[in-house]
């Protein structure tokens, strides 16, 4: 078998085929630095990083570019509302390049903790402004801009296939246009590749142009840029739902607009994040950040494992009892990893760096380890189906077939997709550890307690856990099960 991901361009699950065998170039949209990521965003880069992950595993070498934008990028993704950057920095009083400055460390101080790697190419808009006027100049060479009120736009009409990622007829947006506040526009589809003073008159960075003095609209930046790392045609490009009706349904009209050929061969897009109440919002101030997370009492990986459970391409629901969950589920798995690495005594040898697939099977020694290997494989390479890779991952740390330093090395085989630090984590909880018969013997009592717990035999329980203590083992009785740990 080899990967299939869900293209939404083709609005099917297609088999990966990269455009240059030899190489993958991957593009994921990046932060808009004007406020804290909230955890709903995080989920995209999270979303980027497995990817990533799993196409090095998979032994695709792998080019993965990520933007910054720091200039251009309205409250309304239309063309409509305030600059995010300018809007921030006159609130604080601070320069644009102040505050980008600031919440681009604020991000990737969170994308760290969630162990996520940097991209290869992290590129902010404010430098590549030249590289989008040169783009543009190839879109108005090829027919597909008028100027109207100062600014440049790019006309929709003047490309046949807009509207084919979002499944948007051209002429459904002809006869069922929406009132627009952007007069200048032929078509309220019809968006901004250059402004001029014309829009904000008090704009705080500007360029000169072919078209005066401005900036670039935002769509712009993410194709100029990708462009300019990756070529004119590349293989993956991702971001969340929000950005298929309009940024990239916008980004290939201008892109193939400019060079006359397909763009991205495959698009993949991960759901929402939502509460209770909708969709996380910086608008309205209805979001959570990494930090409340962490002053909850969790840990940046138990939302890493949380996301992981869920399948990118689903709505995920966030509450505080799925963050328990999910922080019990992990601390279960990590204490049966310490126990492994008491009963192994030592580390088995690994390769420093990325890991393939391929050398993954050279690493294992018995049947049992590669059929777990190739189940694990199995459900990456089906639409990226991190839920399923983490049962897998779950049963061979049960399972008491395989030896410690074997179950150890497949450990590391499948943290090298899914990130969750499980050793090093683990190492933490291992001070030496208890001898396999020992932890068996401490499961084994574990398991009575909760079977007289069942049965209201409270008692016997208290006598386990007094046992337990004096043996210096503590048990923390949660939703999901009794964990146990070392004193």
């Amino acid at each position: 078998m080899s990967l299939r991901i869900y293209n939404t361009l083709g609005h099917k699950i297609e088999d990966f085929v990269p455009v240059d065998p030899g190489k993958v170039g991957f593009y994921g949209c990046g932060p808009t630095v004007y406020n804290y990521a909230h955890i709903g965003n995080l989920r995209a880069y999270v979303f980027q990083d497995t990817l990533s992950r799993l196409l090095r595993f998979l032994g695709y070498p792998v080019t993965h570019v990520m933007n910054i934008t720091d200039i251009g990028h309205l409250s309304g993704d239309a063309d409509d509302g305030e600059d995010k950057m300018v809007k921030t920095a006159k609130e604080r009083g601070q320069s644009v390049l102040e505050i980008a400055d600031f919440y681009t460390k604020a991000f990737f101080k969170d994308t760290e903790r969630l162990n996520i790697r940097r991209p290869d190419v992290v590129c902010k808009a404010t430098d590549h402004v030249q590289d989008m006027i040169e783009l543009i100049k190839r879109i108005e060479a090829n027919g597909h801009t008028y100027s109207a009120g100062g600014n440049l736009y790019y006309d929709i009409m003047t490309f046949p296939k807009y509207g084919e990622l979002a499944s948007i007829k051209l002429e459904d947006l002809k006869a069922g246009a929406r009132i627009e506040v952007d007069e200048n526009k032929r078509n309220p589809h019809d968006f901004v590749l250059w402004f001029t003073k014309s829009k904000f008159e008090n704009q705080a960075l500007v360029w000169d142009s072919p078209w005066g003095r401005g900036y670039p609209g935002w769509h712009i930046e993410c194709s100029a840029m990708s462009m300019k790392y990756l070529g004119e045609q590349f293989d993956i490009h991702t971001g969340g739902i929000d950005h298929i009706r309009i940024h990239h349904t916008n980004e290939i009209a201008q892109s193939e607009g400019a060079t006359g050929k397909k763009w991205v061969k495959y698009w993949l897009h991960n759901e929402f994040l939502v509460m209770n109440k909708g969709k996380m919002s910086k608008s309205t101030g209805d979001f959570i950040t990494l930090d409340k997370v962490i002053e909850a009492g969790y840990a940046p990986l138990d939302y890493r494992f949380l996301l992981l459970g869920g399948h990118y391409r689903t709505q995920l629901t966030f509450s505080w009892e799925a963050m328990e969950t999910a922080k019990n589920a992990r601390k279960n798995l990590e204490q049966r990893i310490a126990n492994l690495l008491a009963e192994a005594k030592t580390l088995p040898d690994f390769p420093s760096g990325n890991v393939t697939a391929e050398q993954a099977e050279q690493l294992l020694h018995t049947e049992k380890a590669r059929c777990y290997l190739a189940d694990f494989v199995q459900a990456l390479e089906e639409d990226i189906s991190t839920p399923r890779a983490l049962s897998v991952l779950q049963q061979a740390v049960k399972d008491k077939e395989l030896e410690a330093a074997e179950a150890i090395t497949l450990i590391r085989i499948f943290d090298a997709v899914l990130a969750l630090r499980l050793i090093e984590e683990a190492e933490a909880l291992h001070t030496g550890g208890e001898s396999v018969d020992n932890a068996e013997e401490i499961e084994r009592l574990v398991a009575e307690r909760t079977e007289a717990k069942k049965n209201k035999d409270f008692k016997r329980a208290d006598e386990i856990r007094n046992i337990l203590k004096n043996r210096g083992i503590a048990l923390e009785d949660t939703a999901t099960g009794t964990l146990w740990r070392k004193m």
